[in-house]
């Protein structure tokens, strides 16, 4: 075969490589679509202060201190809102839910709607979280008015922007794995297939958790792809430096994914400072830095005017009624047991995969299913992390650096929330609770998705190394499918809600 005749079939290879990825794009986005239409609006994960803050947004107005929920808000959340997540239907009379208030006369629903919005009138407690998803889903929402979209399908309509963003994040995942491993087939294709069929239902509602997968997975692989050069490059540390402020403005909890960047930049530093390059690279560092630093400079000033502290955090901490414990109280925590340790990692792992929504007031979440991811995930990121430890594990530059900051970023986080779960006392607050004192909110580690499915493919790719790709293949098939079935089993009940998008 001679060069022209190879080029072509790269070519050829190339194309259909990426309509694979534009329908699994395409499949993840109807994905999202139909398992958002079937969840009823203001779900148990805080959907309604995310929505009022969206709200609020749209208008340009950014709140200055933990405000209540705007009227406009406050009309949607009463009259769309259903019960289904919190209570079981033997709490109504006859042992069901009361028809959606939206079918009703206003005259019979008027009292209920008043009691509703008495249950629903306290402080937002999120008012101080940084403003990159409620500013992008305000326009959204205005967008959406400007179509013509009212009533519940405007509030649908604001939960499809996931959609947008799950199709985002399957395509650089994609990216992210063919630029750290151009060679491997298997991995340009398995985490791309993950993060399309993942059941978290994060992705079902209003929320910024998506936002924070995209622009941490954008910070990700331009970080490694920078470090990874003898000499960095001057476009990549710009948009390395954009998307990990981009990353802080997002989210407040993405904050440790934000120190790994930081020591792997302080690491390049110190290695060219050790062969005496660093000042050729001096500029690069600049960039990065002021792309990085800047924007969110701007933030936390804002947030030491209005909120009193840099990070916003102390009012809702005084808000949800939590106290820092004395230091000797903290070697107390039953974390430091087995028992305890076990029951922090998987729990956050299990919300991790499948979420944290509850239906009738208990989990939405197979038992077995969350046996199963957690067991893969602590076994996959085991076996990585032993691998890095061995020098002969026939890895690149890049790839080694890649797979140690995507292991580093992971463990950062839930280092994180087990540091929190240590440090306070939780009082009266439903979740934590001083009765279970973890926060295994599986959501916050979802800024460090597409490193952890990087993770998890490579891990997959070298424990059936001795096998052929049709081997991978099916194994990913086989997760896939049980990820579906295991989530269409579990979720089956929602769809028969006349609160949810299909009964409007």
């Amino acid at each position: 075969m001679n060069d022209d005749e190879t080029k072509s079939l790269a070519v050829l290879s190339g194309v259909r490589e990426r309509k694979i990825i534009w329908l699994l794009c395409c499949l993840a986005a109807v994905h999202v679509f139909i398992f958002s239409a079937a969840f009823p609006p203001i779900n148990n994960v805080d959907e309604q202060a995310h929505f009022d803050l969206v709200v609020k947004y749209s208008h340009g107005h950014l709140p200055r201190n933990l405000e209540p929920i705007s009227r406009e808000a406050m009309q949607f959340i009463v009259v769309y809102g259903s019960q289904e997540f919190f209570w079981p239907p033997e709490t109504f009379p006859d042992g069901k839910f009361p028809p959606p208030p939206w079918t009703q006369p206003l005259e019979k629903i008027a009292p209920v709607l008043l009691a509703r919005e008495t249950q629903w009138q306290n402080a937002n407690h999120e008012c101080s979280q940084p403003p990159l998803y409620y500013t992008l889903a305000g326009l959204w929402w205005n967008i959406g008015k400007c179509l013509g979209f009212e009533d519940g399908h405007l509030l649908y309509w604001l939960r499809f922007l996931n959609i947008l963003f799950v199709a985002a994040l399957v395509w650089l995942g994609h990216f992210t794995a063919r630029t750290i491993f151009p060679e491997n087939y298997f991995l340009r294709m398995g985490v791309p297939v993950l993060l399309a069929f993942q059941p978290q239902t994060a992705f079902y509602s209003i929320n910024n958790d998506m936002l924070s997968a995209l622009c941490f997975g954008v910070a990700f692989v331009c970080l490694a792809k920078w470090l990874s050069v003898e000499t960095p490059d001057v476009r990549w540390g710009t948009v390395t430096g954009l998307a990990l402020a981009l990353t802080f403005l997002v989210k407040m909890s993405n904050l440790p994914l934000l120190a790994v960047s930081v020591v792997a930049v302080l690491l390049k530093i110190f290695r060219l400072a050790k062969i005496k390059r660093l000042r050729a690279s001096l500029l690069e560092f600049v960039l990065l830095f002021s792309c990085a630093v800047l924007p969110a400079a701007v933030w936390v000033t804002w947030c030491k005017i209005c909120f009193g502290d840099f990070t916003g955090s102390e009012v809702k901490v005084h808000f949800l009624g939590w106290t820092l414990k004395p230091v000797g109280e903290w070697w107390h925590h039953p974390i430091f047991t087995p028992h305890g340790m076990w029951t922090f990692v998987s729990g956050l792992l299990a919300t991790f995969w499948q979420g944290e929504f509850l239906w009738h007031g208990q989990p939405l979440a197979s038992p077995v299913a969350n046996v199963i991811y957690v067991l893969v995930s602590l076994w996959f990121v085991a076996m990585v992390t032993t691998m890095l430890m061995t020098r002969h594990a026939g890895l690149t530059g890049l790839q080694r650096q890649a797979l140690w900051l995507a292991l580093s970023a992971f463990l950062a986080v839930m280092v994180f929330l087990a540091f929190l779960s240590i440090i306070y006392d939780f009082h009266d607050c439903p979740n934590p609770s001083r009765e279970h004192p973890y926060f295994t909110s599986g959501r916050l580690l979802l800024g460090a998705l597409v490193p952890f499915q990087l993770l998890l493919v490579f891990g997959i790719d070298r424990a059936l190394g001795y096998f052929g790709n049709l081997t991978k293949f099916l194994v990913l098939a086989g997760m896939v499918l049980f990820m579906l079935i295991s989530e269409i089993t579990v979720d089956w009940p929602v769809f028969s809600s006349q609160y949810n998008w299909f009964h409007m």
